[in-house]
């Protein structure tokens, strides 16, 4: 089974396992579980109608030379550029702001009647949606549990490097994402004391994995998520968490000791920070988020793969 994964790739110095982590992530964890599978990848580079458009011809010679049994194309615009060939059933997953956002909400509602089958990372975008399109799964991300996993604090600063005294509240991306709301975390922040707080830019997994193992908590303000993978990558590791109340992080933090959902309102996400540095240990997340190792999650992703290879027809 051949597989073309359809990807964006405009961030900065473009490197897959970085800036698609996620999405190399399952990729690899396909491979492993299924060896007859093999995938190619195609890069979109460019912005808007037009600049997704103008990658409309080299896609098509990708799939000319490459022959794919299927294409999984990740986001809403990027399914709605595959889904403009017939030739190869398209396969799509919707990650957020492809659904969050209520003019992409509706680019990636045209893509759902276009392509073959539809996976939702969670249940509130798939419900989101205009309409409920058939064919439709809704499978989050896994996470490597091999690579996030729990050290000791000093075992973690060590090997970034970093003085085992100082202490750091690690956010959720790099400060410039507006969706993810870094306003709202720096007002919150002025009251807190004896912590710095350290954005997650440019770093392999290996590295996010060290981070959270060395942070005293991870806080997320975001404005909207999908099924955001640091929360599960959090938990993983154990780390203490405070978020806000977006895509299924409610569901995924379930009553664990040490994660606390917040408002908006910064001082209350200031005394949930209070909260999760008085806890003042590790959490056990770890445990309860077995269902998303990346081996099961990638099952399932084989299931959706061979159900549409199989039967040519959607599945209600």
């Amino acid at each position: 089974m051949k597989i073309l994964v359809v990807c964006s790739g405009n961030a900065p110095g473009f490197d897959f396992k970085v800036h698609q982590a996620f999405i190399y992530d399952q990729v690899e964890a396909v491979c492993r579980l299924n060896s007859a599978i093999t995938y190619e990848c195609f890069f979109v580079k460019g912005k808007g109608i037009q600049g997704y458009y103008q990658n409309l011809a080299l896609l098509k010679e990708k799939i000319n030379s490459y022959a794919p049994d299927l294409i999984h194309a990740h986001g809403g615009h990027i399914g709605m550029l595959c889904s403009l060939q017939r030739i190869v059933p398209v396969v799509v997953t919707y990650h957020g702001s492809d659904i969050n956002h209520a003019v992409n909400r509706l680019i990636s509602a045209a893509a759902s009647i276009r392509c073959r089958e539809n996976i939702f990372v969670s249940c509130e975008l798939k419900n989101k949606m205009p309409f409920r399109s058939s064919g439709s799964a809704v499978i989050p991300c896994g996470i490597d549990l091999d690579v996030f996993f729990p050290v000791s604090k000093p075992e973690a600063k060590k090997e970034l490097e970093l003085p085992e005294d100082d202490k750091y509240i690690l956010f959720s991306s790099g400060f410039e994402n507006r969706v993810k709301n870094y306003s709202l975390a720096r007002k919150a922040m002025a009251g807190i004391g004896g912590a710095q707080i350290k954005e997650i830019r440019n770093r392999s997994r290996a590295e996010v994995s060290l981070l959270l193992n060395g942070a005293e908590l991870l806080l997320l303000t975001s404005f909207s998520e999908g099924s955001p993978q640091i929360i599960k990558e959090a938990m993983a590791c154990n780390c203490p968490i405070v978020a806000t109340d977006v895509g299924d992080i409610r569901e995924v933090i379930g009553d664990t000791e040490g994660c606390y959902i917040t408002s908006f309102d910064p001082a209350e996400v200031a005394e949930k920070i209070k909260l999760a540095l008085a806890f003042g240990k590790r959490t056990n997340g770890r445990q309860k988020i077995d269902y998303l190792d990346n081996r099961l999650i990638a099952g399932k992703i084989v299931e959706v793969y061979k159900r549409v290879l199989k039967t040519g027809t959607k599945e209600e």
